[in-house]
C-alpha cells in the first residue's frame, strides 16, 4: 500500500512499502560497462539494514538526531530490539505534510529505493505505521561532515580527511549523473560518515531526473524546493533561471562550495542577505582560499596572512568569503579561528576548477576523481582514517531513558527531544 493513501484515516496496520512491484529499476540502463565499478550492491559492511523487521514495536527509541525535510521529519538513534542493531530511524507525519510535500516525498522513498551505490544513503527498508512513513537507513556513527566541523573542527579539517570526504561524494556523483540525475543539494549536512569510515550523501529529496521519455535532455530548469536554505551551494545557472538552465555541472560548483566550507569551517556567501548572494553569484564572483587573499589586503585589517604553516590541511574560519567582505557577525556555531594557513596547489587548482563561472568549463565527476589532489586517498585505509577522525568520537547508545517506547496505535508524531542542536540533516 501506497503511503499516499489515506492511511492515516483507515488505521491500517503496518504496511512494508512494495514499490518494486509497480516500479521498474532503471539502473541497469546507466550503468558503466566497467561492471566492478558499479555493481549493484547495498551499503558497504555492517550497514546493511535489509535484514530488520518492519515492525515499528521492535525498534526503541534512543535519541534525536535531527530533523529534516522542512521539519516535518524526525530522526532519532533506535535500536532494532530483536538483534540489538544501531540504526536511524526517519519518521514523518504524513497528516501534516502538504499534497506536494507528500510527492517530493514519494519521489525521495522510490529513489532510496532505485539507487544503490556504496555511497549513496539509500533504504531498503521503508514502511507506513498509521499516519506515519518510517525510513531506516544504518546510523551514521560519525554523523554528518557539518555535525564536525561544529564540533570538533570549527577552523576546517585537515586536507587528508577532506580528499576522503570528496572522493566518496564524487563517486556518489558520478553515479548519479550516468544515471541521468542531478542531486542539487551537495552540502556538508548531506555528507554523512558510518564508524567504519564509509562516505555516504544523503539528501535525495533534492535529486531531479533529467530523462523524458528515454532521452537525456540537456538541461533543466526546475527550482529545488526550499532553495532559500541551499542558496550558499546552489551555481550561478540554476540561480539565473534562464533558457540556457542548468545541467549536471551544477553539482560540481556546490562541491566546489562544501570544499570551502570543509577548508575554512565556514559556508560561503552565508553571512550575505540573500539578494546580495544571488548578485554577487551571477556577477562572477567567487570563492577562495585565504592564502589567496579574496579582497583587498587593506580589508583585513592587522591581520596578515601566514607563511608559516607546517600543517597545509588547517583552512581558517574566514578564508571563504566572496569577493566582497561581509562585516556581518560569524554564526554562534561556527566560531572564528585567530588566523589563516597555507593550502597546498592541488586544493587551489580544485576549488578553482569546481567554481568556473561557466558550467562547460568544469570538469566532471569522473574527471575530478583522477584530480591530483585525491591521489592521497589511496594511501589510506579505514584504519588511517580514523585517525584522520580525531578527536572525533563516534556515536554511541545512550545510557540515558529513550526519546519514546515503541510506538503505540495512536496517530501522532513522536515527542519532540530537547536537544543543543540537530546534527544530522536529511
Amino acid at each position: 500500500m501506497s503511503f499516499l493513501d489515506c492511511s492515516c484515516i483507515s488505521h491500517a496496520q503496518v504496511q512494508p512499502m512494495a514499490i518494486e512491484e509497480h516500479y521498474e529499476d532503471p539502473s541497469h540502463q546507466f550503468l558503466s560497462c566497467d561492471g566492478s565499478e558499479y555493481t549493484l550492491q547495498g551499503p558497504a559492511g555492517g550497514d546493511d539494514v535489509t535484514g530488520l523487521s518492519a515492525e515499528p514495536a521492535h525498534y526503541q527509541l534512543l535519541s534525536e538526531l535531527g530533523r529534516g525535510f522542512n521539519n516535518l521529519s524526525q530522526v532519532n538513534m533506535a535500536r532494532h530490539i530483536p538483534t540489538g542493531q544501531l540504526v536511524a530511524v526517519k519518521q514523518t507525519n504524513l497528516d501534516e505534510c502538504t499534497e506536494e510535500e507528500l510527492l517530493q516525498l514519494m519521489n525521495e522513498v522510490l529513489l532510496t529505493r532505485f539507487f544503490r551505490h556504496p555511497n549513496l544513503l539509500t533504504s531498503r527498508l521503508v514502511f507506513s505505521s498509521c499516519c506515519q512513513l518510517w525510513v531506516l537507513t544504518p546510523l551514521m556513527a560519525y554523523s554528518s561532515a557539518d555535525a564536525l566541523l561544529r564540533t570538533y573542527f570549527p577552523d576546517g579539517m585537515s586536507e587528508s580527511l577532506i580528499a576522503y570526504l570528496l572522493h566518496g561524494v564524487l563517486k556518489a556523483l558520478e553515479y548519479l549523473h550516468r544515471m541521468g540525475y542531478v542531486h542539487r543539494g551537495v552540502k556538508a549536512s548531506h555528507i554523512l560518515l558510518s564508524g567504519e569510515g564509509q562516505v555516504y550523501l544523503s539528501g535525495l529529496h533534492s535529486v531531479y531526473s533529467m530523462m523524458r521519455d528515454g532521452k537525456r535532455l540537456r538541461a533543466v530548469f526546475d527550482m529545488p524546493h526550499h532553495s532559500p536554505a541551499l542558496l550558499p551551494w546552489l551555481s550561478p545557472e540554476l540561480l539565473r533561471q534562464d533558457l540556457h538552465g542548468y545541467g549536471v555541472k551544477s553539482d560540481i560548483y556546490s562541491l566546489g562550495i562544501v570544499a570551502c566550507e570543509l577548508v575554512s569551517g565556514r559556508v560561503p556567501f552565508q553571512d550575505m542577505p540573500p539578494t546580495q548572494m544571488l548578485l554577487q553569484k551571477l556577477r562572477g564572483s567567487h570563492c577562495c582560499l585565504l592564502d589567496v587573499a579574496p579582497f583587498p589586503l587593506g580589508e583585513l585589517g592587522g591581520l596578515k596572512v601566514s607563511r608559516s604553516g607546517v600543517d597545509s590541511g588547517i583552512g581558517e574560519s574566514v578564508a571563504t568569503g566572496s569577493l566582497t567582505h561581509s562585516a556581518a557577525a560569524p554564526p554562534a556555531d561556527r566560531p572564528q579561528s585567530p588566523g589563516p594557513k597555507n593550502h597546498s596547489a592541488t586544493l587551489h587548482n580544485l576549488v578553482q576548477l569546481c567554481l568556473q563561472q561557466q558550467p562547460e568549463r568544469r570538469p566532471s565527476a569522473s574527471e575530478l576523481l583522477s584530480h591530483a589532489f585525491f591521489k592521497q586517498v589511496k594511501r589510506h585505509t579505514r584504519d588511517s582514517f580514523l585517525s584522520l577522525m580525531y578527536p572525533a568520537v563516534p556515536l554511541s547508545s545512550p545510557e540515558d531513558p529513550p526519546v519514546s517506547s515503541p510506538p503505540g496505535p495512536l496517530c501522532h508524531a513522536p515527542s519532540s527531544v530537547s536537544t543543543a542542536e540537530a546534527v544530522w540533516d536529511f
